[in-house]
């Protein structure tokens, strides 16, 4: 029994490193050519996901002290930070993943996407389910904060350097600080990558619409008291929202 159970540890360890290195190939530009070895070799978020699933494996059984000795030397290997009770699922790409930091009660799910900086986080000092769920097939873009124990829906996008602190539904990009749902059960891109650089801006938009109710008092004052008064400020985009993405997207 023993055996089989060890035999049985291998495989399924041996099936979540192809799926690890296989999601690599299929979501990093930079791994296209570069052989499966390679990658375990040298991709630090592979790196960090392996020693992860050593530790968590450790901690389900109740080892102590060398969980948090394997994921402490994976932090300062790869700069990813993973508690090894998070439950990660399968084929989870971690791009570069400098700062990249998932908590204790943390909850990921299968084929998700995450880029450097990014943090699944709790807050203040509840204890229990304190960190976030993350469904299947999410991208969480490159800086950005999940925090508490909200749940990402699947298939949902998460903006660069959001600040995510309510639970996102299913099929929604998420933008801003705090975030704020921009685009529901929207068009669909292909493969993990979102535009970021074409997001729509809500603080812009609720601007915009400010300066424009602006413009109408302005007008109907102007009629009433026959005083010109002068135009109020255009406000505009920081960036242009139209036309071919220039980050290749």
């Amino acid at each position: 029994m023993a055996t089989m159970l060890g035999l049985g540890t291998l495989a399924r360890v041996a099936g979540e490193i192809r799926r690890d290195v296989s999601a690599a190939h299929q979501r990093d530009p930079a791994a296209r050519g570069v052989s499966s070895l390679e990658v375990l070799a040298t991709w630090p978020g592979v790196q960090a996901l392996l020693a992860h699933r050593v530790a968590h494996g450790l901690c389900g059984l109740g080892v102590p002290l060398v969980p948090r000795t394997i994921a402490m030397a994976s932090r300062a290997l790869t700069g990813i930070e993973i508690h090894p009770a998070a439950g990660i699922g399968d084929g989870l790409f971690i791009d570069h993943g400098s700062g990249v930091v998932i908590g204790e009660t943390a909850r990921v799910g299968d084929d998700v996407t995450l880029y450097q900086g990014v943090t699944l986080g709790g807050t203040g000092f509840a204890t229990g389910k304190r960190h976030p769920t993350v469904q299947d097939n999410v991208t969480i873009g490159s800086g950005a904060k999940v925090l508490g124990p909200v749940t990402v829906g699947h298939g949902a996008k998460v903006g660069a350097n959001s600040v995510v602190l309510h639970d996102v539904p299913p099929n929604t990009t998420v933008v801003g600080n705090p975030g704020h749902a921009v685009r529901v059960e929207g068009r669909r891109p292909e493969g993990p990558d979102a535009d970021w650089v074409h997001l729509p801006d809500p603080v812009a938009d609720a601007m915009r619409d400010l300066a424009g109710r602006i413009a109408a008092l302005e007008r109907a004052l102007e009629k009433t008291t026959g005083h010109r008064t002068p135009p109020s400020g255009e406000v505009r985009p920081l960036r242009n929202v139209r036309g071919r993405n220039p980050a290749g997207g």
